[in-house]
């Protein structure tokens, strides 16, 4: 007995040894297909190739289709997300340099990292996200 079965209009997989709590919970899908093991573990189990994405094929099994190429929107978005995270960061690292030095007690070790980061935050600051997902982010002070 196959341990798994896959359902086209859902592009899942489920667990057969399960059908009866799905069937309860009135989940359980009306067009699942029996898949023997070396199915699941090329298209659940492991990561699709490069440029792959799963779909429902003609014969209701699974397969490898051309993936879809990303909404430029959603790029844009992810890539605010990522920008404002990497700013956050840099403030937070820039916050008790800045304090050692308006304490007038910063070391030149202090001074150096100030000016590091800050350079960073400036060069973020420049991103432009509407180039996603081409975007040459700056390297990340250590």
């Amino acid at each position: 007995m196959n341990k798994y079965v896959y359902s086209p209009t859902n592009n899942a997989f489920y667990p057969a040894e399960l059908q009866d709590v799905y069937e309860s919970a009135g989940s359980w899908p009306s067009d699942a297909v029996s898949v023997d093991d070396s199915i699941y573990i090329e298209f659940a189990a492991n990561t699709p190739p490069h440029g792959k994405q799963r779909n429902a094929g003609k014969d209701g099994k699974p397969e490898w289709i051309e993936a879809a190429s990303p909404d430029p929107l959603v790029l844009t978005a992810i890539a605010e997300g990522d920008k404002v995270r990497l700013l956050a960061e840099a403030t937070a690292a820039i916050s008790p340099l800045q304090d050692a030095v308006d304490a007038d007690i910063a070391t030149d070790e202090e001074l150096q990292q100030l000016k590091v980061w800050k350079t960073y935050r400036v060069m973020l600051n420049r991103v432009d996200v509407s180039a996603a997902p081409e975007i040459n982010w700056p390297e990340k002070p250590k």
